[in-house]
């Protein structure tokens, strides 16, 4: 899952952007309103964490104008002002929700996560490929029952390679998917986040080839059954 946070403060920024990286989400940082709309324009965001307050453009009228182009992907407003007319402006926007600052991350996670199902209500909850399970709202992983202990890039991996089914992934699109703009790897880092992602599926009883690499090309699951 990728997200945009658009925040002026910059070490505001970097703790969230760290925090939700822990929790396994792609983040990319604007910090201002001009930037995070550009930014939108270039890449598809899964959910926009968005200050009230910005240089160049403010939330308010970033927000107004994102909807009023046609995108739809959850906005959760980060307001300094814990004032109800506040907070109806940015809703009346079009922001789904607003957490009050000082941020609380427990609370900040809980209404990433309920945004994000929400704007995902049509995908099942569940990924499964022939024995492996991955849940995205508690981040297990299972192979015929057997957990896996994934590192964070290992688990954003596998989630791209279940959500895209037989469609082959390119290394670029897999660093564009799942690393931020700020700091992307060389293609061959992919590799080796993929060799130890596959040594642990095969410990766990995964066949070889789950991953299977189309030469030229990238990688996708493969249909063993």
């Amino acid at each position: 899952m990728r997200i945009l946070l658009v925040e002026d403060d910059f070490r505001l920024a970097e703790t969230l952007a760290e925090a939700l990286t822990d929790q396994r989400y792609v983040v990319d940082v604007v910090s201002d309103g001009e930037s995070g709309w550009e930014q939108v324009k270039v890449l598809n965001y899964d959910l926009m964490l968005l200050d009230l307050m910005l240089p160049e453009l403010d939330g308010v009228s970033l927000c107004h104008r994102l909807r009023s182009h046609g995108y739809n992907m959850p906005v959760l407003m980060l307001t300094a002002c814990d004032t109800v007319t506040d907070k109806i402006n940015g809703l009346d926007a079009g922001a789904d929700d607003y957490v009050v600052k000082p941020v609380d991350l427990g609370e900040l996670f809980a209404r990433v996560r309920a945004l994000l199902r929400r704007g995902n209500s049509c995908s099942p909850p569940i990924l499964e490929w022939e024995n492996l399970r991955l849940d995205p709202s508690t981040y297990e992983v299972n192979y015929a029952d057997k957990p896996l202990h994934l590192t964070p890039k290992e688990y954003s991996l596998l989630e791209l390679l279940l959500r895209s089914g037989r469609r082959v992934l390119s290394r670029s699109v897999i660093i564009e998917n799942i690393w931020s703009l700020e700091a992307p790897p060389e293609e061959d880092t992919v590799k080796v986040h993929l060799r130890s992602l596959r040594q642990k599926l095969k410990a766990a009883g995964a066949p070889e080839n789950l991953i299977e690499t189309v030469h030229g090309m990238g990688y996708r699951l493969r249909q063993l059954t």
